[in-house]
């Protein structure tokens, strides 16, 4: 059987937008003389649709679209992803379901066994979990209907579920499988999925067909890259990355195929999904414009690099805001990126704004000394000149912040936090230093002195980070152990980090929660974001 494997970006909600994406596809899959064509898992209204699965409408539009395909299916099957509804009163209102269409009926619906609770995942919040396994069967082929998760209990050796949905289905003897997911972005996540696909391809002895979204959805980023693998557990398809595709693979001409596997690194994945995550963000909100606070900084430089990338240089507005205490070679180097990416920029300083603002408070102060209260004034007289300037011009303000100093609360409220996307919030200071390297890569974007100076945030004479926080190596590090490998404090000194740097740096992690609550969506490159996927309470005393 020719499967063809449709890798798409869809738009939660826009009902319109993606059934015309799915019957260009199908059209497509039809030129090509495919017998099936496979497509995402909750395709039909994008994922992960949330609260909208609440809506009655919403569901009444998902079934809409699923009528509108039917039509459609004269000389293909299709296999599409969507909620359905479940008839026993008892249990949740929804299942996750795979439709298997053709000759413009529905001939088989599979729904979801398995439903992911856990870091950005709330399945089971809205549906409920299948208990029966039965394969489809078309043109003389069974097929096993799977949906994301349900092929990653391989064995029953996954404790978070009871069953292996693939060692029922495995009873019925189907020819192959076919899986539909929505497999979000991590930068170790390409390597994981492509394992779990070859183990099952592997334990079963059948291939397997695997259709991923690509695209994203505010802070969640498909990366596609869906796959194709033998009966041996080779993979002989691998569509491309960050990219809308359809490829056919032959079911029966598929364990003669050569193998076949993308590299890619590390950072040059995480390249990708940023520039992905910005673009979608914008189009899928209508916006086309952004602005940023440009401080001479590494941090701000790395994300106007992005978003030149992703938005093209005439749409993004860098605001240079100097005070008396920057640097000469900050502004120098500002500008110096800037002409290098032919991006235009405006100089604001902010040095009489301050004084004004500090003259006025002086009565109100107590004639306490100086402290962070002044270099915060400085941050928030750039947030509010940022905030006008995109309230006043329509553009989105990008968030500068990184991992490192969002983790321990080294940003101010309505300062240097404001913004609408977070576009590093999840990489950390080293990673920032990384992704700027591989920018440079071919050319010298963000000048080098930007990536050599030490850093600072220039709130006060000769201010380095270094005054206030651990080197970044070790602070990283530790970030790292505590909030990607969940480890606490005395797992943390056992790694032989020492027990008061270990302690101060986990106490600002946590008294900082307040602050990250109010941050913009966070665009999500590693397996515990910041956000959505890291649920801590605000008001506890437990320190990890």
């Amino acid at each position: 059987m020719k499967i063809a494997i449709a890798q798409l970006n869809y738009h939660i909600g826009h009902f319109e937008k993606n059934f015309d994406k799915i019957k260009s596809a199908i059209a497509n899959a039809v030129h090509i003389k495919a017998d099936l064509v496979l497509f995402g898992e909750l395709a039909v209204c994008g994922y992960p649709p949330r609260d909208f699965l609440e809506f009655e409408d919403f569901i009444n539009k998902c079934d809409q679209l699923i009528e509108k395909i039917k039509p459609l299916t004269s000389n293909i099957a299709v296999v599409i992803g969507a909620p359905s509804r479940n008839p026993i009163s008892e249990g949740k209102d929804l299942f996750n379901s795979a439709y298997f269409i053709a000759n413009e009926e529905i001939i088989g619906i599979t729904h979801k066994a398995l439903l992911p609770t856990y870091d950005i995942f709330d399945e089971y919040r809205y549906f409920e979990p299948s208990k029966e396994f039965h394969v489809v069967e078309f043109k003389g082929k069974k097929i096993a209907l799977t949906i994301c998760e349900d092929i990653w209990n391989i064995g029953n050796e996954n404790p978070l579920y009871p069953v292996c949905p693939m060692d029922s289905l495995i009873q019925e003897k189907p020819d192959f499988i076919l899986n539909l997911s929505a497999s979000p972005f991590s930068y170790k996540q390409a390597e994981e999925r492509k394992e779990i696909v070859k183990a099952n391809s592997l334990r079963y002895g059948i291939p397997l067909f695997y259709a991923n979204h690509v695209g994203a959805q505010t802070e969640i980023i498909f990366d596609g890259g869906s796959l194709a693998a033998n009966s041996k557990g080779e993979i002989i398809a691998e569509l491309p990355y960050f990219q809308e595709c359809i490829e056919m693979i032959d079911s029966e001409e598929i364990d003669d195929l050569i193998g076949i596997e993308q590299k890619m690194s590390k950072i040059e994945r995480i390249h990708l999904a940023l520039v992905s995550g910005i673009k979608q963000y914008f189009g899928k909100l209508g916006f086309t414009k952004a602005t940023l606070g440009l401080s001479g900084g590494i941090d701000s430089a790395v994300v106007l690099a992005l978003a030149v990338e992703a938005l093209g240089k005439e749409n993004v507005l860098s605001v240079l805001l100097p005070s008396h205490y920057s640097s000469e070679h900050s502004v120098k180097d500002s500008l110096e990126i800037c002409d290098n990416l032919k991006s235009p920029y405006k100089i604001i300083p902010i040095e009489d704004m301050y004084h004004n603002v500090e003259r006025n408070l002086k009565p109100h102060l107590e004639d306490k000394a100086n402290d962070v209260t002044e270099e915060n004034i400085q941050a928030r007289l750039r947030g509010l000149s940022l905030m006008a300037i995109s309230n006043k011009l329509g553009y989105i303000l990008l968030n500068t912040t990184n991992k490192s100093e969002a983790a321990v609360g080294y940003g101010t409220l309505y300062g240097d936090m404001c913004g609408g996307l977070s576009v590093i919030g999840d990489l950390y200071k080293g990673q920032v230093y990384d992704l700027a390297r591989h920018i440079n890569k071919e050319q010298e974007i963000i000048p080098k002195n930007i990536i050599t100076k030490a850093p600072s945030a220039e709130l006060r004479p000769n201010q380095k980070d270094s005054d206030s926080l651990p080197d970044y190596d070790k602070l990283d590090a530790i970030l790292f152990h505590y909030i990607e490998e969940q480890l606490g404090p005395k797992e943390i000194i056992a790694l032989g980090y020492d027990e008061a740097l270990v302690n101060r740096i986990l106490r600002l992690v946590n008294i900082s929660e307040w602050k990250r609550h109010q941050m913009a969506p966070v665009l999500r490159v590693s397996s515990k974001a910041f956000g959505m996927g890291r649920r801590v309470p605000i008001v506890a005393k437990y320190l990890g």
